[in-house]
């Protein structure tokens, strides 16, 4: 098994950029992140965008769904800003592709001390390739279906619908 992950920017690859004191966007972080996980199955890394979730439109959803159709492995996941993840699932989620598609993000970008960014992706790596074909959002351990979870701002946590 091969598995897919696709890039598209989030809290997860931000960078902090010194001189204008701001989080910002790069290169992404993921061929070093993917390294550190020292994955043994095969990994294919596409970049469809980076951008911080908010400023994600109706066409960027569309461009992530479009890369999920052409994809030829089953098992994929999704790098993706948690503020509009839920949004995307959606998107991806109506669409009832035969794969096995996990959002994760973070909290706290990759480079900077006590991120939940590397836990994140290897959660959702190991659960790509075991959860039935579906649409789920994988955060901080816990797994959501694409139609029954929502971002506790006040918690910095994703929790079922109630």
């Amino acid at each position: 098994m091969t598995l897919r992950i696709l890039a598209s920017g989030g809290t997860f690859d931000k960078h902090y950029d010194e001189i204008q004191g701001k989080l910002t966007f790069a290169d992404s972080h993921l061929p070093q992140v993917i390294t550190r996980t020292r994955m043994t199955v095969p990994v294919q890394l596409e970049v469809v965008c980076m951008l911080d979730s908010l400023d994600m439109g109706d066409t960027d959803r569309s461009n992530l769904l479009a890369a999920c159709e052409r994809a030829t492995e089953s098992a994929l996941v999704i790098i993706h800003g948690t503020d509009t993840m839920r949004e995307t699932a959606h998107v991806i989620g109506k669409a009832a592709l035969a794969k096995t598609v996990i959002l994760t993000g973070a909290m706290i970008p990759y480079e900077i001390a006590n991120s939940d960014a590397l836990f994140n992706l290897g959660f959702a790596c190991g659960i790509a390739q075991t959860l039935p074909h579906g649409v789920y959002i994988a955060m901080n351990g816990q797994i959501f279906n694409w139609d029954n979870v929502q971002k506790d701002r006040a918690a910095g946590v994703f929790i079922p619908q109630p």
